[in-house]
């Protein structure tokens, strides 16, 4: 007897339902092994294999890394630090010539443009961490970072400021990549027609260096 041929059609909906089921067993077995009742939202939902503000992975791997010999209140200490410290660091990127944006590959060449999901991902596990407000906390973010990279708008230095319009774009990039903050909210922080220049800018240096 011969046997039947999947339609197109139905092979699809077979795969489909092949990945469904994959993604509801790992979700069941987290359910299962679970030895309270509450569970994270975030880690059921990477479970189901669904988009997550937090990143639940990341949360438990920085949290593997708590020190026994500091208070909870001076951890969340230093990750306000470290916020600081990067939104403090950024102008000096500026400086670098691989920081170049591309819009060839839609990103710079030294790819930079991943700090952008990093900060994101790195500031939801560590506020999430230690009960914090990711928003609060990330919006403070923003608004230093942005007045670190006004001042180089001020600098004479060819060099400090090589890239400088490279470098504003990863403001805009940081926004898209956040589900906690705005464009409205940069807009009060960053002159919209700085970011406007600087992408004009980028794109001309990009067609004149192709011609």
């Amino acid at each position: 007897m011969s046997r039947s041929v999947l339609q197109p059609s139905q092979q699809k909906l077979a795969e489909k339902l092949t990945i469904l089921n994959d993604r509801g067993v790992g979700m069941l077995t987290r359910l299962y092994n679970i030895k309270k009742v509450a569970m994270n939202v975030y880690e059921l939902s990477s479970a189901a294999g669904l988009p997550c503000e937090i990143d639940p992975a990341l949360v438990v791997a920085l949290s593997s890394q708590k020190s026994e010999n500091i208070s909870p209140e001076e951890e969340y200490k230093i990750a306000c630090l470290l916020m600081v410290f990067v939104a403090v660091s950024l102008p000096t990127l500026a400086s670098n010539v691989m920081s170049q944006y591309s819009p060839a590959i839609e990103g710079h060449c030294n790819n930079i443009h991943c700090l952008a999901k990093a900060i994101n991902q790195i500031a939801a596990a560590l506020f999430t961490i230690h009960k914090g407000s990711i928003e609060d906390r990330l919006k403070e973010f923003l608004a230093l970072a942005s007045s670190s990279l006004l001042k180089i708008g001020q600098e004479t230095d060819k060099t400090t400021t090589r890239n400088r319009e490279s470098v504003y774009l990863l403001l805009d990039m940081i926004v898209q990549e956040s589900p906690f903050l705005t464009m409205d909210l940069l807009e009060s922080c960053f002159p919209y027609v700085l970011l406007r220049n600087a992408y004009h800018a980028v794109y001309k240096q990009s067609v004149t260096s192709s011609a």
